[in-house]
Parts: structure tokens; sequence; C-alpha cells
């Protein structure tokens, strides 16, 4: 999604908006809005869109050749779900490595 495409509001649709703000919420009327009560379908972050940057990556030709493999189709996906993890696994080690290092010191 590119930033900036969405329409200005009316002044109409502000005042709404700012009145529904404002009232609270057993006074607003939500009989004509559906229930949903069934997540058992959701997925979680379908259209979450996380801002990607394009840039130049040299990389052995084994490993493009690798994640190519499955399907030549997303593998750029796959290589930054890859470093994702990696840097997931990276960020929990570092933490309870300080962790550890903030108990020992208040064990002295």
């Amino acid at each position: 999604m590119k930033l900036g495409i969405s329409k200005r509001l009316t002044t109409r649709q502000q005042a709404e908006l700012n009145a529904l703000a404002s009232m609270p919420d057993s006074a607003i009327d939500t009989r004509a809005m559906p229930e949903v009560a069934d997540w058992s379908n959701a997925v979680r972050g379908r259209f979450y869109r996380p801002v990607k940057q394009q840039l130049t990556l040299r990389l052995d030709a084994d490993l493009v050749a690798w994640f190519k493999s499955a399907s030549a189709k997303g593998y750029q996906t796959r290589i930054n779900r890859a470093l994702r993890e990696y840097v997931a696994t990276h960020q929990k080690l570092a933490r309870s490595s300080r962790a550890r290092k903030v108990r020992h010191r208040a064990g002295r």
C-alpha cells in the first residue's frame, strides 16, 4: 500500500466521526453490524505489509539457487523470512544474555 493515496475525509464525515468518538460505547447502535464470533479461519498479519526497501545484495550463487529451488516465484520473500528468523533468534539470545548479566550483578 502506498502512503498518501487515501482520500481526505469531508467535513461532514469528520463531524460524524467526532460525534461518534464523543459518545460512550453503550450509546452507539451496533445492531446493523453482524457480530463475528468465529475467528477460526482468521489469518494473523494478512493485511499488514511492512515497508520494503529495495537494495542490491550480493549472495553466494548456491544460496540463491537453494532459495529458488522450491519455486522461482517468492524466493526473495523466503530469503527475507530466513533473515527475520535469524534476527528474532539472536534478539532473544541477546535479551536472555543481558538478563543473566543483570541477575549475576544483582547477586554480587
